[in-house]
């Protein structure tokens, strides 16, 4: 990891950590495909290559957690042949992914409201936990945000919450904000150090909302499947270089 540890010529303290958990909104996967005259669906399965490419990265370099928005509850809405070779692609890449990604030390969890996901795929997602499962709690994870969104990942832990209530098991003065997280798709992980937006476009999509509070976000044109390990190192140093305050002051 020295490459993230010598001085800077900015002068940002030396031996600063990588993030432990960075999350990526993987965009311009279509545009990268009709730059090229291809169909969208081509530039999705460069974009699952460059998610295991920069998965395994970051495992190589000390980071834990990364976790990537792969298809979101509003991403239904899209031309339903694009919506067919999305499913396709994460019938023929998730297991295979998992396995390839076991050998080399890295989790694949999928995180978001699966009820609505085909049998089949639902039933993927389980050997893929189970994969998961063997390399034990402490493994660098990859984590696929699938029919996920921000709003209704918040709107179901309010749910789970209620129904705590409803049947005696929680008092509502007692509710906190541990509380909440507790009740997330991603409460076996920390927050998000950094989320990357890539594309060119400056927005968050209803992703991460309430785990992003304090995360720190770099945003690049770069679209995703031309996304690489350098692009990344440079949104690493830019993390780096920035004073995380938490709302005290430095």
């Amino acid at each position: 990891m020295g490459l993230f540890t010598r001085k800077k010529k900015d002068n940002a303290p030396e031996n600063r950590p990588v993030p432990r958990h960075i999350a990526v909104i993987m965009d311009g996967n279509g545009r990268w495909a009709k730059k090229r005259g291809l169909p969208r669906k081509a530039g999705h399965k460069v974009g699952a290559e460059t998610f295991r490419t920069i998965a395994t990265y970051c495992k190589d370099i000390g980071v834990q957690y990364f976790t990537v928005y792969a298809f979101s509850t509003e991403n239904w809405k899209r031309p339903q042949d694009e919506v067919d070779a999305l499913m396709n692609l994460f019938r023929s890449y998730l297991k295979e992914a998992a396995e390839t990604m076991f050998e080399r030390g890295v989790a694949v969890r999928v995180l978001g409201d699966l009820t609505v996901l085909p049998e089949d795929i639902r039933a993927q997602i389980a050997e893929v936990d189970e994969i998961a499962d063997r390399l034990g709690p402490d493994a660098a994870t990859a984590s696929l945000c699938i029919n996920y969104g921000g709003r209704d990942e918040i709107k179901n832990a309010v749910r789970a919450i209620a129904e705590q209530v409803k049947n005696g098991e929680l008092a509502p003065e007692d509710i906190t904000e541990d509380t909440i997280t507790a009740n997330l798709y991603t409460a076996h992980m920390p927050d998000p150090d950094l989320i990357i937006r890539p594309s060119g476009e400056i927005r968050t999509s209803n992703f991460l909302l309430w785990q992003s509070a304090y995360a720190e976000y770099y945003f690049t044109d770069v679209l995703w499947p031309d996304f690489d390990e350098a692009e990344l190192t440079r949104a690493i140093l830019s993390y780096q270089s920035r004073s995380r305050r938490f709302g005290g002051v430095k």
